[in-house]
């Protein structure tokens, strides 16, 4: 069924939907396994591609080109460190202790997509930074906990950046959450900020990409890097992203990218 722009899927779409995220979260955990002082953002990179080909699964990030892309994103996963905030194009630059690394994951498997990302430390972490991760979960579990039937997008949006702006962080202006589905972006959009009662319904079977992002020094400004992808914060602090796919369902809401 299709509310407007939006698929309301079935029982067996989540379910086939939940297989993909799986994928996603197997990805994740060998990328920050990976992780550690000396190793490169391609190493990450390959890491994850070995999960998504040994579930038989592709990936909605490679090859990827938007309208405002100059060239199509040419890794299977993004990792943003420090003062990147999103979009990170794994290179050969090799990671250091205390570095803050935010990996942002998709997969496609039968037809079905799911997208997660997670934020963590390389060794040993500062106290600041540990407090940012713990925010941006934070904020993500706020999200997550406001996606229920009855409520709206803006519900959703004013729960996560209830917990960013009490803590004194930055919310990137123009970068939220999506609607997700047989592809990796479709409607509606999700802010990462917004008022109570605003925006459309959520109902059972809608399926959402939830993620907020944070910039440690409190203002809401960035900066698109040369390589026309890497979104960096313009006062150089540094960055979090967190985020699941979820089920809006009649039982409350669902994480399909859980492991």
């Amino acid at each position: 069924m299709v509310i407007g722009m939006v698929e309301i899927k079935t029982e067996e779409s989540l379910r086939a939907m939940r297989d993909a995220g799986r994928v996603v979260a197997e990805a994740l955990a060998a990328v920050r396994k990976k992780a550690a002082p000396g190793v490169t953002g391609k190493e990450l990179d390959r890491a994850a591609r070995e999960v998504l080909a040994a579930a038989g699964a592709g990936s909605p990030f490679l090859d990827y080109r938007p309208d405002w892309a100059p060239v199509p994103f040419p890794a299977v996963v993004c990792v943003s460190v420090n003062d990147a905030i999103v979009h990170g194009i794994p290179g050969d630059d090799r990671l250091s202790d205390g570095d803050l690394v935010s990996v942002d994951c998709g997969a496609l498997l039968g037809g079905w997509a799911g997208d997660s990302a997670v934020s963590f430390t390389v060794g040993r972490a500062r106290p600041e930074d540990t407090r940012l991760v713990d925010t941006a979960h934070a904020a993500l579990e706020a999200g997550i906990g406001a996606a229920v039937v009855g409520n709206r997008i803006g519900d959703i949006a004013h729960a996560i950046g209830r917990v960013c702006r009490s803590a004194g962080y930055g919310i990137p202006d123009g970068f939220g959450g999506h609607g997700i589905g047989r592809a990796m972006h479709e409607d509606p959009g999700v802010p990462n900020e917004g008022r109570r009662g605003r925006g459309m319904p959520l109902r059972h079977g809608m399926v959402l990409a939830i993620e907020p992002m944070l910039i440690g020094g409190g203002g809401d400004d960035h900066y698109t890097a040369r390589d026309g992808w890497t979104i960096r914060t313009l006062d150089g602090s540094r960055a979090a992203h967190a985020e699941h796919t979820v089920a809006i369902t009649d039982d409350g809401p669902r994480i399909l990218t859980a492991l």
